[in-house]
């Protein structure tokens, strides 16, 4: 099979509510417009009821909520149909835990490390708590173990089918080991000779698979001992003290020890994704587990099924870098007559960049989400914007200091038992050299988390060769800032750590106890950093600092507010270097705010002052919705007028009930995420319902017209600046090197909010009409509210990209000087390939360029005499531009009123018989 160009992308999220038969009948429509992949969600079997894909169950199998793999093949057959390739979102690092439908997990809580799944899990079976010795803590119980046993809630049972006991718990099963049968089945003589072979498991070598076989026996003979056994099953009733002493005894000789969920921030000692508790942390840096977790995988793949790949979380897997090399050895084995793209959803910080060496293709583009941002914010709009947000809210203006607040609490809090994890594992580096013997666990614990809280990215990378150069200089950063919060007393700790730590490479230690323990205290602690900063940026921070929520989101570097154009270009042109397939994104499944939330957002730091004026007013007209003074808090109500306006309907006809809807489920997931009024371990419904009571006025009641009024008026007249912010972001994402990626329904207007929000079911019926309407620039400027403006524009400039590919993936990157009046405004580039030119025009900072006008096209007389000045001979035919053939001729200079003066941003190719 031919390698299938890569062009541009469609993100697609699957559930059991949009199937692969339903993407089936919308190929045509994305070929249309110019896709040249669809980029799924993850499609092996989840949890039933998945709407993300990312609890996986089943590593071997399609997801038959999805159509199975049945339905995969006749999507790909569709996709062929057009030249379309399929890239597929792979979750390497955990699997769907708890409940009952997970085999490898429930065969581990049954066996122990007698499984065959015990080392697929990332467990630390020598927990120093002797409650947790040789055992694996579920913290699954909706309350403390005694008050789930009284209360009858932990119930013993039959599976007839399987002949198998468990435990269940609501949704949860807890099987029960084999060798325990004989305390049920009991003394009775129709089940003695059973229970003396399964009591006789305890000693035999082999008693896995002679376990299996008994089971079987006691399936077939259940139909005749049922009513034995469900009289025993009663005696196991905890309700009555006899019972309660059974089952307990019963319990606490498992492999596992089950206790209350809020257990598992403090006690937990298996590795979860972030602190989920649903979801366990998978070792796939072993051969079996990632041959395990990925044959179905390479199965499509040799198949010719699947185009590429993303992977989910690099950051969570022990080794990023040994893993990426391995899966592209594996990839290019299985498909050695084209290049298979692997994408990283890695999170980059301010000034990192990917790893060539992991032989990956780029990043799944947060950070082009970011330097993107960047280029649209206003820096005068900073410090008007920080003072009313610290005036009102009395919380930190600088985003790092409101990080570290959060970094602790998460250290401390949700994470506290992974922190432990890691201080223990130092503790016994210490303790195996007589130098550092003395080291107490409580200074160990000191320094770590001083230096976790300062960590400038995710993590880093160490291998048995000690930290690179790059990872030195972030260790460094680290260590510098520990110091600024440590005592004196502790800078000798932190020494030791930075040793210990990727400073002195564990292979110059003797192979054995001594480099096997470093080891695992490295890795332990590149795994901690990662969820660390994950946790308290995105889902603590975002939601506790406001200055401006257009520079909250995933993979921002939020500290920044803005950067210069040269920094935009420069990052092009490495990206055109280093990473030219990178994927673009504007927009992901994960997202804060949808991507023209964020551009209409982003125009407030061109109008701070009015917009500070427009806050106090509010407050006012807020007062008499509230409850009390307190409710919401002045930063929760900060943070809701930013929200309402990026996410004000255009259509004025939108249905309220449903935008209010939307408004309080994300409110009250932000209420939460902040951890400050609210929580989710401990929801405070008092403030909550205030809140609430508070949006609902606001939005559905007489008494809050006023306010409404105020609101959607000021969100009139920014949406115009913000609609051009929105277009210049999507031409941006096209034409600069990389690979641009839409994510589901984008091409139309996107103003929705964290998910579920932004995983809403899209109307693909009216983007199709839309599409199949031949495009009018008048009529889509009148109309440029419904959205059709955005997707026009993706479909003329991905033909474009169709047309002349090697110019949009290789050709040369220029940035292109701007003069004039309002140069400052213009961004301005030329991609060169073989004399094949594009010349690429977008505004930025518009919002006093419309003067107050309705729609997103800037007058052509208000740019002067602004142009771009070209860097090549002029050419003699004239350059075709958007949607028309009409004449643009540069005769070394390009004015801006004439290249923008038709549509609001602009790409200009130079004839196809001019050779300059």
């Amino acid at each position: 099979m031919k390698a299938l160009p890569l062009r541009a992308t469609q993100r697609l999220q699957f559930h059991k509510g949009f199937t692969l038969d339903d993407a089936v009948p919308l190929v045509p429509y994305f070929a249309q417009l110019g896709i040249s992949h669809l980029y799924a969600s993850p499609l092996l079997s989840a949890r039933a009821g998945s709407m993300h894909g990312y609890d996986v169950v089943d590593p071997t199998s399609v997801n038959p909520e999805l159509g199975g793999e049945p339905a995969l093949r006749r999507l790909v057959a569709a996709l062929r149909e057009h030249d379309m390739g399929l890239i597929l979102d792979i979750v390497s690092n955990h699997m769907a835990v708890g409940g009952a439908d997970n085999p490898w997990w429930l065969d581990l809580l049954e066996w122990g490390r007698l499984s065959p799944y015990s080392e697929f899990f990332d467990i630390q079976w020598h927990s120093p708590d002797p409650l947790l010795k040789g055992q694996l803590l579920m913290p699954f119980l909706g309350s403390d173990y005694g008050e789930a046993l009284q209360s009858g809630t932990l119930t013993l049972h039959f599976d007839a089918t399987h002949g198998a006991f468990y435990v269940e718990h609501y949704e949860h099963r807890f099987p029960i080991c084999p060798r325990d049968y004989a305390a049920i089945l009991g003394s009775d003589e129709r089940l003695k000779p059973l229970a003396d072979r399964f009591s006789a498991l305890a000693y035999q070598d082999d008693a896995y698979a002679e376990a299996a076989w008994l089971k079987q026996v006691l399936a077939e003979r259940a139909t005749e001992v049922l009513e034995v056994i469900e009289q025993r099953l009663t005696e196991f009733d905890a309700r009555t003290p006899e019972g309660f002493q059974r089952l307990h005894h019963l319990l606490e000789q498992q492999a596992y020890r089950l206790a209350s969920w809020r257990t598992a921030a403090d006690d937990i000692n298996w590795r979860r994704f972030f602190d989920v508790n649903e979801l366990g942390g998978l070792r796939v840096e072993r051969t079996a587990v990632f041959e395990a977790t990925h044959g179905k995988i390479f199965e499509l793949i040799s198949e010719g099924l699947v185009d590429g790949l993303r992977i989910d979380h690099i950051d969570g897997l022990a080794d990023p870098r040994g893993y990426c090399r391995k899966l592209r050895r594996r990839v290019d084995a299985l498909s050695p007559e084209r290049h298979l793209p692997i994408f990283v959803e890695k999170i980059l910080g301010e000034g990192e960049t990917l790893r060539r060496d992991w032989q990956v293709d780029g990043t799944t583009g947060y950070e082009f989400m970011n330097q993107l941002s960047l280029l649209q914010h206003h820096p005068e709009g900073f410090a008007p914007l920080a003072d009313l947000w610290t005036r009102h809210s009395e919380r930190p203006s600088a985003f790092i200091e409101e990080a570290r607040l959060a970094r602790q609490q998460i250290l401390n809090g949700s994470l506290g038992g992974d922190f432990e994890s890691v201080a223990q594992a130092l503790l016994q580096v210490a303790r195996d050299d007589v130098m550092t013997r003395d080291l107490t666990l409580g200074a160990i614990r000191r320094a770590l988390q001083e230096l976790i809280v300062h960590f400038p990215v995710y993590r880093t990378y160490i291998s048995a060769r000690g930290r690179s150069a790059d990872d030195d200089t972030v260790f460094q950063q680290a260590m510098d800032g520990a110091r600024t919060t440590l005592g004196e007393g502790d800078w000798p700790v932190l020494e030791h750590l930075e040793k210990w730590l990727g400073g002195q490479p564990w292979r110059n230690r003797p192979v054995g106890r001594e480099r096997k323990i470093l080891k695992h205290a490295c890795v332990r602690f590149q795994q901690l950093t990662s969820p660390a900063a994950a946790k308290a940026v995105e889902d603590t921070a975002f939601y506790r600092s406001a200055v401006l929520l257009s520079r909250n989101d995933v993979g921002f570097s939020t500290e920044q507010f803005c950067a210069p154009l040269a920094e935009f270009h420069a990052v092009n042109q490495q990206r055109l270097q280093r990473f030219p397939d990178n994927l673009l994104a504007t927009a992901t499944h994960d997202h804060k705010r949808g991507e023209d939330t964020r551009a209409r957002l982003a125009v407030l730091s061109e109008c701070a002052p009015w917009y500070v004026e427009q806050v106090e007013h509010w407050r006012t007209l807020a007062a008499p919705l509230r409850d009390d003074a307190t409710t919401p808090s002045a930063g929760d109500e900060l943070i809701l007028y930013q929200v309402l306006l990026g996410s004000w309907p255009l259509d004025q006809a939108e249905d309220v009930e449903g935008y209010h809807q939307r408004l309080w489920q994300w409110q009250q997931k932000a209420l939460r995420e902040a951890k400050l009024q609210s929580s989710w371990s401990a929801p405070n419904e008092a403030y909550e319902q205030g809140v609430e009571a508070f949006l609902t006025r606001l939005l559905l009641t007489e008494e809050g017209r006023p306010l409404r009024s105020a609101i959607g008026s000021a969100a009139q007249a920014i949406a115009p600046a913000g609609a051009v912010n929105g277009l210049a972001q999507t031409l941006l994402r096209i034409t600069v090197p990389g690979v641009p990626d839409l994510y589901q329904g984008d091409e139309f207007w996107d103003f929705s909010l964290v998910d579920p929000d932004n995983r809403r079911p899209v109307d693909f019926t009216a983007r199709q009409h839309a599409l199949n309407t031949p495009p009018d620039i008048g009529e889509l400027l009148f109309n440029w509210r419904d959205g059709r403006i955005k997707q026009a524009l993706i479909a003329q400039v991905l033909a474009l990209r169709k047309a002349h590919p090697d110019v949009f993936r290789s050709g040369r990157y220029t940035p292109l000087e701007v003069v004039g009046e309002h140069a400052e405004r213009v961004v301005a580039f030329c991609r060169e390939h073989q004399g094949k030119r594009l010349l690429v025009v977008v505004p930025r900072w518009p919002y006093h360029l419309l003067e107050n006008g309705v729609h997103p096209q800037i007058n052509a007389r208000v740019w002067g005499d602004t142009r771009v000045k070209l860097p090549f001979a002029a050419p003699t035919q004239n350059w075709k531009g958007l949607f028309h053939t009409g004449a643009v001729t540069p005769d070394k200079e390009l004015l801006i009123s004439t290249a923008l003066g038709d549509f609001p941003v602009n790409v200009f190719i130079n004839p196809d018989d001019q050779e300059s």
